[in-house]
């Protein structure tokens, strides 16, 4: 098989769905008929470890240090994992669904200290299918092996990042460098294992490295490494969320021993002018590059010399997965939580609803780089084609929309288009908290098949949540949560402290307000972060402004993202990182909200500030919601039947509607005069969402007042306000 390409994403990255980087980029070549060959190697690498074969050379593996106790039983009970493990990982593949029963049995999983924690969770299982118990189950057995792996034969293992250390703010090259000079590691030969058959299958031309996180450059490297010294005729290029991030002032001419090439932003045009100019028609000196380092005259030289625009988001194609192992992904539950699951239970397709952010504020965001700063939506029925062709394509239904923050006006139009079409999809997808998700819009969403939202709560402080540009408060996010939890889709807030000039008292009212958006309901998940600084937010470029002071002004040859900083308060954040985590994990299993604030800390925190029921009163406000003239109206209910009958009282005669519904669930009957009646049937089949007419509030009332009077009145009436229960929404 001879290809123009091929792509790979290195280990490691996601256990349960491939990163959706290769797949764009094979969806954009299909569309310049260019042949590429795509692989997540991650997931291979994964399940030859994780086999019968891949455990019986890990557990014969030269080891010269002393073993701990864990360890020491793991390696007693090697016949009950090589025994297991294959069923195991069939399990976790979806492809041996009734060995859950054994496994939740007490017999039949070799259990070492992952297992300690089972005493805490059992309540949990209560609230979990069998399935589900399972799968988290056999989680720990694997995180067993895990510990097993690092202690014995590669410290730096981990399931979704290798050798993580290497690559943050790794501001010298000298470290890395020095790593790959020495023999590969097991993990190391494993990798080599898999990539050495594609490489001289596939003999590509270029081969693209896809490098999204720190836990992926060290792998890419050595694979890049071994391509150089075994096949020096094959060009090789970096792109991808690290390079875009952390390598934008690369001047180490080391790097380019390893690779030819390193492109940043969107990779589209950029290697598309590389295929062109390795092609071997182009003359070298009139060969253009856009947005890529390579290696001149024996210095780095940065190029963006083409004049040609990048491609719009229309034109670069559908992502396409084929080529990727769909059906070897492996779905494991770390945490109970249903939404803190989502990451790594079940294969997802990934889209992007918009390329950037609509917002693009964030003062602690990379809002000066292309990924942020060019914002781009794709139009409503484009996403939905790409739905349709990627459920086909890869037999599944279930989408992430990776978006930076999904603008709520396309998530309208995307959720419209998806009921016209009649289609049975799951999504879910990024967002921020701003007052355009009305309770009708949430139900309106919920309807198209989302399921969750995670957005960035940050700091729970209007004074911080104002210095970030976040544009929300505390008491709108509370109302949002609750708009989207009374819809019953799920809830994940990004969480951050340590932010220039956050105080300690602010640290603790964040948590207290994180306390109770969790006991009313309204939060389902969340994560705490601690606050870093990088070059290319308006905190790092311009620090005076926020309080704080770079502990130097260098800028490092290698990677230059994360900055060191000095904050004026002195404060040292990190002691808060056990205490708010623990906090938060006890939170999100429904469980601590009576403790005091100081519990969760072993030093002396002040008392909150914030009124026990601060978030209840923010959700029991009235909101005074004038709807606009423009707001769209839109039924998702069937049809009425509709009976028609004379009803006489002390000898006066009036006509009545008594229209019937069936949802699915419920059957229900509303009733009017006849003239209301009538009309409602009538404006009903206009504005069902299956219409390609849209009809604006004013449409409505223009359609109501050509035979009769008093819309306001009616429009807030009982029937209506039963007909707005149960799918009339003004969105």
């Amino acid at each position: 098989m001879k290809t123009e390409l091929f792509i790979i994403t290195p280990p490691f990255t996601q256990l349960n769905t491939p990163y959706p980087a290769t797949a764009y980029i094979k969806g954009f070549l299909n569309t310049k008929n260019i042949s590429s060959t795509q692989a997540d190697l991650g997931i291979e690498v994964i399940l030859k470890i994780f086999s019968k074969q891949g455990l019986k050379d890990l557990f014969n593996a030269e080891n010269e240090k002393p073993l701990s106790a864990n360890s020491k039983r793991i390696l007693a009970l090697q016949d009950e994992y090589l025994k297991t493990i294959d069923s195991v990982i069939d399990f976790l593949q979806g492809k041996n669904p009734t060995l859950a029963l054994q496994i939740c049995g007490d017999d039949f999983l070799p259990q070492a200290s992952r297992f300690a924690q089972l005493e805490e969770l059992d309540w949990a299982f209560g609230a979990m299918g069998t399935q589900d118990k399972a799968k988290h189950l056999a989680t720990l057995y694997l995180e067993d092996i895990s510990d097993f792996i690092v202690e014995c034969v590669d410290e730096n293992f981990g399931f979704s990042r290798y050798a993580e250390r290497l690559g943050r703010s790794a501001n010298s090259f000298d470290e890395l460098y020095h790593v790959l000079g020495q023999e590969p590691s097991y993990i190391d030969k494993i990798l080599i294992s898999v990539l050495q058959p594609y490489i001289e299958t596939v003999q590509p031309k270029l081969f693209l490295i896809s490098v999204p996180f720190p836990g992926n450059l060290y792998s890419a490297f050595r694979s890049a490494q071994w391509v150089k010294k075994h096949h020096p005729e094959i060009k090789i290029s970096m792109g991808g969320g690290f390079p875009n991030t952390e390598l934008r002032s690369l001047s180490d001419p080391r790097v380019f021993e390893f690779f030819d090439f390193i492109t940043l932003d969107d990779g589209e045009l950029p290697i598309e002018l590389l295929i062109q100019n390795i092609g071997g028609t182009i003359p070298e000196e009139m060969q253009m590059y856009k947005r890529t380092f390579l290696l001149q005259e024996g210095g780095v030289a940065y190029r963006n010399d083409s004049f040609r625009k990048d491609y719009k988001q229309a034109d670069v194609g559908t992502p396409d997965y084929s080529g990727l192992l769909l059906d070897q992904y492996i779905s494991v539950i770390e945490i109970v939580n249903p939404m803190h699951r989502m990451w790594s239970d079940g294969r997802w397709n990934k889209l992007t609803m918009a390329h950037g952010c609509y917002w693009g504020k964030c003062t602690f965001c990379d809002i000066s780089l292309d990924y942020i700063k060019v914002y781009e939506p794709v139009q409503a029925k484009q996403i939905v084609d790409r739905i349709e062709e990627l459920s086909i394509k890869t037999g599944q239904n279930g989408f992430h929309f990776v978006d930076e923050a999904a603008p709520p006006a396309l998530m309208r139009e995307v959720a419209l288009e998806i009921l016209r079409r009649k289609l049975a999809v799951t999504w879910w997808t990024n967002i921020r908290f701003e007052k355009s998700f009305t309770a009708d819009l949430c139900l309106l969403l919920k309807a198209s098949g989302c399921i969750a939202v995670s957005g960035g709560l940050e700091v729970a402080s209007d004074r911080l949540l104002k210095l970030i540009e976040k544009g929300v408060t505390v008491e709108q996010v509370a109302r949002v949560t609750r708009n989207f939890t009374a819809a019953g889709i799920m809830v994940h807030a990004y969480l951050m402290y340590g932010y220039p000039t956050q105080t300690i008292q602010e640290t603790v009212d964040s948590l207290e307000m994180v306390r109770q958006l969790f006991e009313v309901g309204v939060l389902q998940s969340g994560f705490w972060h601690q606050f870093a600084m990088t070059a290319h937010s308006p905190v790092g470029l311009y620090p005076e402004k926020f309080g704080v002071i770079k502990d130097t002004e260098i800028i490092g040859t290698f990677a230059n993202n994360d900055i060191n900083y000095t904050d004026k308060t002195g404060i040292d954040h990190n002691k808060f990182s056990f205490g708010l985590k623990k906090s938060l994990f006890n939170f999100m299993h429904g469980i601590c909200f009576d403790y005091e604030l100081q519990d969760w800390f072993d030093f002396k925190i002040p008392r909150t500030k914030i009124p026990e029921d601060f978030i209840e009163k923010a959700l029991n406000e009235d909101q005074n919601f004038n709807t606009k003239p423009t707001a769209k109206v839109v039924w998702l209910g069937t049809n009425p039947e509709a009976e028609y009958f004379t009803k006489t009282k002390k000898g006066n005669s009036w006509e009545i509607a008594t229209l019937t519904f069936h949802d699915k669930k419920q059957t229900f009957t509303i009733q009017t005069n006849k003239n209301e009646g009538e009309w409602l049937v009538s404006i009903l089949q206009k504005i069902r969402v299956a219409s390609d007419q849209t009809y604006s509030f004013q449409d409505v009332k223009a359609d109501f007042e050509q035979e009769m009077e008093n819309f306001e009145l009616f429009w807030y009436s009982k029937p209506v306000n039963t007909l707005r229960e149960f799918g009339l929404l003004v969105l």
